[in-house]
């Protein structure tokens, strides 16, 4: 079977109230002004093949390129956990070994009360994997701090088939490309090491992002995903 003219894409559905209320929702979310006091974090998660070289690479010189065997090692899968802060300019990358609803849990936690300790609350747009649920918080969490954290967090879920909503998938996007994508990284200690130099030096940039469709552009372009009315 030939492949090459296959573009595979993540197509919206037809018709679909649901995805049309969701999608209006993140939409809405996006347009609004920012506010420190209720900031908007987007977050999404990939998982990494992690790769060790057999051999010790040889170093570069000024007559040749640095040289890696063709020879490698599978050495397990990690998972990358991306939050940004559209408007701030601001995202951080986390490794992880697993992608739980702990892992979640405390990572949200760590954000909540590290970062975003003096924010009122916070505007969370992800997608709606059963780990990303109000309930993860009181599985690693004594009942009364998981309701302090589940309180101050007002939920915005992307639809299904809709993950490019996400503004946290763009950023996952540009890290695979930049940082983690074609390269070997053997564990997960240097995995953690790379994305944080990348998350800090894009930061250093200030570079925020420019969200263009509105809602009443979704409803023009993507009209087939409303409901046809009959009155």
């Amino acid at each position: 079977m030939n492949n090459r003219n296959i573009e595979y894409w993540v197509i919206p559905p037809q018709c679909d109230a649901e995805f049309a209320a969701s999608m209006e929702d993140v939409l809405e979310t996006y347009e609004k002004p920012y506010d420190s006091s209720h900031p908007v974090i987007c977050m999404d998660e990939q998982p990494v093949q992690l790769i060790k070289d057999v051999n010790v690479p040889i170093e570069a010189t000024t007559e040749h390129p640095r040289r890696v065997d063709y020879e490698y090692e599978r050495a397990g899968v990690a998972n990358i956990f991306m939050y940004t802060e559209p408007l701030a300019g601001w995202r951080e990358a986390y490794a992880r070994e697993t992608k739980t609803k702990a892992d979640w849990a405390l990572l949200m936690a760590e954000l909540l009360e590290g970062r975003y300790a003096d924010c009122e609350t916070v505007t969370l747009v992800c997608d709606n994997l059963n780990t990303h649920t109000r309930g993860a918080f009181y599985e690693v969490f004594e009942p009364s701090r998981a309701r302090a954290l589940v309180k101050r967090i007002n939920w915005c879920y992307t639809p299904k088939h809709g993950s490019w909503l996400n503004i946290a998938e763009n950023e996952l996007s540009s890290i695979t490309r930049q940082c983690v994508g074609g390269r070997r990284i053997g564990s997960i200690e240097e995995l953690a090491r790379e994305i944080a130099a990348w998350s800090s030096d894009i930061n250093a940039r200030q570079r925020g992002v420019d969200w263009q469709m509105k809602i009443d552009d979704a409803r023009v372009k993507l009209k087939s995903v409303y409901p046809k009315i009959r009155l």
